[in-house]
């Protein structure tokens, strides 16, 4: 099942890559981008109790690239690659201590939006919306207390066995979800884009010797870019 995401997505995304080429052959116009903004992210679900997490915002960023493929007047597909940072913070007490903690997670991302640009003023309208899967490729875990400062990396794996290192944090290595986006294209190709992303996977393991684990975690947020195309 873990190798046959990646391959999944690969056979979609050139599946779609040949159709966009074959559209674009018809339409023409295909432009290429880059792209920067800020992630305002958060991880919910529930814990071990059935209960919802009280996890907090935290501030990340994403850049990367992207195309535009025109599919039919006004309608694009545009694929993208992302460095993306994600996670979230959250505060309880613990022993009679208030432990502050903060996930950091960085995630590879691919975005696959269908994009409708019609034109409004001198420029183009932006809404889109569009699949995402991401890998995990690193981050880090805090947790401050009056007494103590303790940082642990992150590791990714689907199953963790109970020999496997206890000073880390882990999370399943894929994630994958839904995008909205909606922004404003200007006249000089410079643009500005909100989005909204949910995501679909749990991204916490399986722990071995842990039986009806009822926990979940999974990505959500939303955010704020600005763009440019060539």
């Amino acid at each position: 099942m873990k190798r046959s995401i990646p391959l999944f997505t690969a056979i979609l995304f050139c599946s779609l890559f040949s159709w966009a080429q074959e559209a674009t052959i018809k339409t023409g116009g295909t432009t290429f981008g880059i792209r920067a903004g800020v992630n305002f992210q958060n991880i919910n679900g529930k814990d071990a109790n059935n209960n919802k997490l009280t996890n907090h915002l935290i501030t990340g960023f994403n850049v990367g690239v992207n195309a535009e493929f025109p599919v039919a007047p006004e309608f694009y597909f545009q694929p993208g690659l992302l460095f993306s940072t994600k996670g979230a913070k959250n505060s309880e007490v613990s022993l009679g201590q208030t432990v502050n903690s903060t996930i950091h997670i960085s995630y590879v991302e691919l975005p696959l939006n269908f994009l409708f640009k019609p034109t409004l003023g001198t420029g183009h309208l932006l809404l889109g919306f569009g699949p995402y899967v991401a890998l995990g490729v690193g981050g880090k875990a805090k947790y401050e207390s009056a007494s103590s400062n303790v940082t642990e990396d992150i590791k990714f794996k689907k199953n963790v066995a109970t020999t496997d290192p206890q000073n880390v944090r882990y999370f399943k290595p894929m994630d994958a979800g839904a995008n909205l986006l909606a922004g404003y294209e200007f006249g000089n190709k410079l643009s500005f884009q909100l989005n909204a992303q949910l995501g679909m996977l749990k991204i916490n393991p399986m722990y071995q010797g842990v039986s009806n684990d009822k926990r979940t975690a999974k990505n959500t947020g939303f955010g704020l870019s600005v763009g440019y195309r060539f």
